[in-house]
């Protein structure tokens, strides 16, 4: 039951929604708060501006990085979801009993009187009252600039003055997160105390060593810093002078006796801990305002953009400001356009929690707990670019350029790449070239603006080093090009290492099996670029791109159909994937997006459809959602790839891959049924599912990248949230096929599938630089079919406005 409650938070009464046993959202939904830090798994936050930006969990637990979370962290992070002990700490030490504890739950785990963590959207609050001293660490980062704000206010709420010193303290990485030989890498980092600027810097030397002993950015190491205001009154650099000898991070010596060393220099295991002492007098408040910042050593004047951050956060007043105009940036996305629908945890996800998600998690920090990537996938984040085009589209178009300088000149591109490192994964996966002119499609949807097409990229130089540009246009036609040449006999596409579904790795390595998804995705692409060549002056590419998309649609329906369902794909000799014949021998009978991709990009005929998305309900669609296939595989098969290896129902193998659910609910909107879309969203929808949190463990307000499936003792459980493509395309199947206000090339179509007994909604949706304000009306109750369009008072014909 989905209920609002009055409840007292510290000192201020809200409303809370969708509460369970560990936490609400509140009244307007901008905010998840979160009662106690013993959540099922971490729940973090993910804070960025797009070039610096830190991840915490509820615990107090996580990590900074500048511009890549994985190949230049700042602070040293290991991943263990279940300990979650590693991360960026406060410790506060009562100076008259000896007494001490962290401002967090981790790493001392005290038995707080009151414990909260508050996330927004750019921001993160964590609340604690231990022995009348309530400290609020308010967490965020500057909106232009690379550092992290921390102000610590502590309140005295006992009826006696406190001596209280305060220590952070946090391990220096300053590059590679994969570099785990740290006896050796810790020799080229060296720290610096200056008492002046109450700072500890600390950087990293270039290491000038081969690739296979460094993966890191050994050319262009980070220097960063780590500061307070006021100014500490000691310092320590030097890990086992704060820890003692043998000691650890729940009792280091420095907090057990009170006092920093003031180490520092090159023969040390790097760390940075603050001294600050403070007295509060009974119901005296004062805070300590921390700042973590870093550069590129290569930046000549990075101290001195050092010292001007560090003068910069010197007042509360300051921070309130930078905070406010850090949140005035995520403000934007969030309001520029929204629905109102009769489902609460449908609005708040779709206007909220679902493009915060996908921009600063995906896009900007390409990182979370379960997976810390730092790398650009070539059809992800394209993918993930689609939650800009209602918001601001000129960033889609932004992303469209970027990826297009990953493309060779045949048309290939790199699988993923890391940005100026020249470091680039180049695979025989058939999907990632056309992705691009899959979005390049919908950008021009999106604004009318072809000019997008005429843009000039360079393409990645070929053996002979030479770097060759290229339109926009002449990018999309190599490579849909190079993948009308990897085609079988049969006229179906090659699958090559993998066709969005990497797991299915080992398929067609002899470039022999063909991918049936691909075809009913390649399809779409062929018929919408095919009068875009024509309109360029190349009638007879037009043609052909018509012909084959034809000619592919009949290979499919002549050799891809199974009698219920379309088979997925076939191996390099011939045995199918997805298929009736694969029953009681070695799983993965039916696939999910071989049906929906038929549905809404047209490659089945109106009765094959309808049956595919019949077997789709009987066979796929769970408790939980609707699972990527069924039933999950038990034995590794090397003719399939690594998702055999995966345990039963776990990711890929036969669970519930959000990513791939979204199009289910899309299919289900393409065949006009409201009230199976929306239950199918339902059963997925995080906040929904939240309310049951010791079943599901991941956090209410972030999509998670899978769910266990059926064949798993953890029939439910969500895993690998935030760092999915599931962010973006669960915002836009709800905004454009659920709600139904989607572009085309005409206008603005306005085409609802709804449950019947929505009654009324409305949506604000800013296009072609206009903002429209919808209300949309079902007063007989039904799911689909829009009777009348009124544009200001006056009937219009059609539904496009």
């Amino acid at each position: 039951m989905r209920t609002a409650a009055e409840t007292m938070s510290g000192k201020k009464t809200e409303v809370k929604k969708f509460e369970s046993k560990y936490g609400y959202f509140t009244k307007d939904g901008r905010e998840y708060v979160i009662t106690r830090p013993d959540t099922p798994r971490p729940w973090i936050n993910v804070v960025c501006n797009g070039d610096f930006g830190f991840v915490v969990s509820q615990t107090g637990s996580g990590f900074s990085w500048l511009d890549n979370s994985n190949l230049s962290r700042v602070t040293r992070w290991e991943q263990d979801l279940i300990k979650d002990e590693w991360g960026k700490y406060i410790y506060i030490r009562d100076n008259k009993t000896g007494e001490f504890w962290s401002a967090t739950w981790k790493p001392c785990c005290p038995k707080f009187d009151f414990y909260e963590a508050r996330y927004g959207q750019g921001y993160v609050i964590l609340t604690s009252v231990f022995k009348g001293i309530r400290a609020v660490l308010t967490m965020f980062v500057d909106r232009d600039e690379p550092v992290e704000i921390w102000n610590l206010a502590l309140t005295n709420e006992s009826e006696k003055e406190r001596s209280l010193s305060l220590f952070s303290y946090f391990e220096f990485c300053l590059g590679n997160a994969g570099d785990t030989h740290r006896e050796f890498q810790k020799t080229f980092i060296e720290t610096e105390i200056n008492c002046e600027d109450g700072v500890i810097y600390g950087k990293k030397r270039s290491a000038l060593v081969p690739g296979f002993i460094s993966t890191g950015l050994s050319e262009i190491p980070v220097e960063a810093f780590h500061a307070a205001w006021p100014k500490p009154v000691a310092y320590d650099s030097d890990k086992e002078a704060f820890f003692g000898r043998y000691g650890n991070i729940l009792t280091p010596r420095a907090v057990r006796e009170g006092k920093l060393l003031n180490t520092d220099g090159r023969w040390v295991d790097s760390v940075a801990s603050l001294q600050n002492d403070v007295t509060l007098k009974p119901g005296e408040t004062k805070a300590v305002i921390y700042t973590v910042g870093a550069s590129r050593i290569k930046e000549t004047s990075a101290r001195d953009r050092f010292k001007k951050l560090i003068a910069k956060y010197r007042s509360e007043e300051t921070v309130k400001k930078e905070l406010e105009r850090f949140k005035a940036l995520w403000n934007d996305f969030i309001e520029k356009s929204s629905i109102e629908t009769p489902d609460e945890a449908f609005n708040f996800m779709t206007n909220i929690w679902l493009k915060y998600q996908a921009i600063a998690g995906r896009l900007w920090a390409r990182c979370a707990y379960y997976q810390s990537s730092g790398g650009i996938g070539f059809r992800d984040q394209l993918q993930d670019s689609l939650v800009f085009l209602p918001l601001k589209p000129e960033l889609t178009r932004k992303q469209i350029l970027l990826h297009a300088e990953q493309q060779f000149e045949d048309g290939t591109v790199h699988h993923w790449w890391h940005p100026d490192t020249g470091k680039g994964a180049v695979t025989h996966m058939t999907d990632d070239l056309l992705w691009l002119a899959f979005i390049t499609l919908h950008y021009i949807d999106e604004t009318n603006d072809e000019t997008v097409l005429d843009e000039i990229a360079p393409f990645l130089p070929g053996h002979t080093g030479e770097v060759k540009r290229g339109s926009i246009y002449d990018h999309c036609i190599r490579a849909m090009d190079k993948v009308l040449s990897r085609w079988s006999v049969r006229g179906l596409p090659l699958i090559g290492e993998g066709d969005w579904n990497d797991g299915l790795s080992h398929v067609g390595v002899r470039m022999k099996g063909e991918s049936v998804w691909l075809g009913h995705f390649f399809y779409w692409i062929l018929k919408q670029f095919a009068p875009i060549c024509g309109k360029r002056g190349e009638p007879e590419r037009m043609k052909n791109y018509l012909d084959r998309a034809e000619k592919l649609k009949a290979a499919i329906n002549e050799h891809a159909w199974d009698g219920e369902w379309y088979i997925r794909a076939t191996r390099d000799d011939g045995r199918p994937l997805g298929s009736k014949v694969c029953k009681g021998k070695e799983g993965g009978v039916i696939f999910l997006n071989a049906q929906t991709w038929a549905v809404f990009h047209g490659t089945a005929t109106p009765e094959r459809a309808k049956q595919a998305m019949a077997s789709c309900e009987k066979h796929l669609f769970r408790e939980y959602g609707a699972l990527l296939f069924t039933p999950a595989y038990t034995k590794s098969d090397p003719t399939i790839g690594y998702l055999s290896r995966y345990a039963p129902s776990i990711r890929e193998n036969g669970g519930v891959y959000t990513h791939a659910a979204t199009w289910a609910v899309q299919a289900l909107c393409a065949m006009r049924n409201g009230d199976l879309a929306f239950e199918v969203y339902s059963r997925m929808c995080p906040i929904v599912r939240g309310l049951n949190p010791d079943l599901y463990f991941v956090e209410p307000y972030a999509t998670p990248g899978n769910v266990d499936g059926p064949d798993s003792p953890n029939f439910g459980r969500g895993g690998w949230t935030w760092y999915t493509g599931s962010g973006a395309w669960t915002f836009r199947v709800g905004m454009n096929y659920i709600v139904g206000v989607r572009p085309v090339r005409e206008g603005l179509m306005i085409d609802p599938v709804i449950p019947k007994s929505w009654k009324k909604l409305s949506v604000k949706r800013f296009f072609r630089g206009a903002t429209y304000k919808i209300e949309i009306e079902n007063p007989k109750g039904v799911s689909s079919g829009v009777k009348q369009v009124t544009v200001d008072g006056k009937a219009i014909e059609g539904n496009i406005i």
